[in-house]
């Protein structure tokens, strides 16, 4: 496989009133051709200012790129102008909103906005871009969809709306498909859906995903490579097996067991205490403070990303061999 959007050393900052923060702390990461990444971790911890910080939406002012680069197809995208991004937004690299409601232009029809999607990016006369809109509706799985195309979005079930989000989003075959928790409010069963639709589109287009989510389950069927991230940095990096089947960083470990069980005397669990905020992190591991395997040197020092094996991870009790 051949990688086609490499995150490198990325750093994003926002001016706040206690001064300038980074939200973001020398994110390193990569997608290759085909495959799905899975982002994972609590909400506050970078997921979607890094996905944000891809697509060139971080906001400015406040926010701002402070270090790095974000390489697509080899083209540096962080200096690239903004002519450039707003023609790659939508034609290469597509996003899956977390909302589609506030995502959703409330005064269109949904075919409507598919259409101004479809015609933005390509030369294709309006009543093909009308039929390719319809088209493309059934074949994210809504019925009537000619019928339904006419509708506005408030006229549509929360399930129905991720739909036509993620019709729009594949609708000029993007390379790179962004997925901010796409399941967000959705009960299980349009849950299920909507990650089988977004298995069949991959499969269908070969288009790489990048999967946003705090839920290990969804990782587990969806994602061929992992990266955790906590407080704006990634913390453990690998294979989905291998980080399901061996994880390492003991935030992984608290979320892995998070996921419920159907044994009997099996609790919801939860892992103590909250993402710390990135403006009161210290000189020390952001994770210290919840962590079991904490020690002095914890609070001293930040561990940087380092391989172990098959893994990388940032965690000095795992380096130590203290757990």
């Amino acid at each position: 496989m051949s990688r086609i959007l490499e995150i490198d050393d990325l750093a994003v900052d926002f001016d706040t009133r206690f001064g300038r923060v980074r939200a973001l702390d020398g994110v390193s990461v990569g997608l290759e051709a085909g495959e799905t990444l899975g982002l994972v971790g609590e909400s506050g911890c970078g997921k979607s200012i890094t996905a944000l910080a891809v697509m060139g939406l971080v906001p400015t002012p406040p926010g701002r790129i402070g270090a790095g680069s974000i390489r697509f197809c080899g083209e540096e995208l962080i200096k690239a102008p903004k002519s450039r991004l707003r023609n790659l937004r939508g034609a290469e690299i597509a996003m899956i909103f977390q909302e589609p409601m506030s995502s959703l232009n409330p005064v269109f029809t949904v075919e409507d906005q598919i259409v101004e999607a479809i015609m933005l990016h390509r030369p294709i006369e309006y009543d093909a871009a009308r039929r390719e809109a319809v088209a493309l509706l059934e074949r994210v799985g809504i019925p009537e969809a000619a019928q339904r195309a006419r509708d506005y979005p408030h006229q549509l079930s929360g399930g129905m709306r991720q739909r036509v989000m993620i019709a729009m989003a594949v609708s000029c075959r993007p390379r790179v498909l962004i997925a901010d928790e796409p399941t967000t409010a959705l009960d299980v069963t349009v849950q299920a859906q909507i990650f089988d639709l977004l298995g069949e589109i991959q499969h269908e287009f070969g288009v790489a995903i990048i999967l946003i989510t705090h839920d290990m389950g969804v990782i587990s069927e969806m994602a061929d490579r992992v990266a955790v991230m906590y407080a704006g940095r990634i913390i453990e990096e690998a294979g989905a097996d291998d980080v399901l089947d061996h994880p390492q960083h003991p935030y992984t470990r608290g979320l892995i067991a998070c996921i419920p069980t159907l044994e009997d005397d099996a609790s919801l669990r939860e892992i103590p205490g909250v993402v710390p905020p990135l403006h009161a992190l210290g000189r020390g591991c952001a994770f210290a403070d919840r962590c079991a395997y904490m020690d002095a040197r914890c609070r001293r020092e930040r561990p940087a990303l380092a391989p172990t094996g098959h893994h990388a991870n940032a965690c000095l009790a795992v380096a130590e061999g203290r757990l």
